[in-house]
């Protein structure tokens, strides 16, 4: 078992699922920054507050908090929807680079296929009888 779980460990599937994880977490705490420090001020100097946490409360104050409140949802569905625009536009970008990558592959001719293409085509010319005039 202790074997099964050590191949396990070590597929290179296992390692990329686990590098994406922590990339993914990183690039959302960025994100969530970027949306707390950046965006979030911008909708308030549009709306008149910070965030939509006051917005549609409903229930009463706890603590100066509402208890119920639509505008925390919209708030969080905002930050969730920008980190899923930068993962995206990650990816495309990632994607583009292995589209590129893969064409460069395809244009390059393997080199002893050229190699043997001109050896082919030496004894295709030595072997064929020049029609002189």
């Amino acid at each position: 078992m202790l074997a099964e779980f050590r191949e396990f460990i070590n597929r290179g599937s296992f390692v990329d699922l686990a590098v994406g994880f922590v990339m993914g977490v990183a690039v959302s705490g960025v994100v969530t920054a970027l949306v707390e420090r950046v965006v979030m001020p911008l909708i308030g100097l549009i709306f008149g507050e910070p965030n939509f946490d006051q917005v549609l409360t409903f229930g009463g104050e706890v603590d100066g908090e509402p208890v119920g409140s639509v505008g925390a949802v919209i708030t969080a569905l905002v930050v969730f929807l920008l980190v899923a625009l930068v993962l995206f536009l990650i990816i495309k970008g990632y994607n583009a680079m292995q589209r590129k990558q893969e064409e460069v592959e395809e244009a390059a001719p393997d080199p002893e296929e050229v190699v043997l293409l001109r050896e082919i085509l030496a004894e295709l010319r030595s072997a064929t009888p020049s029609a002189g005039p």
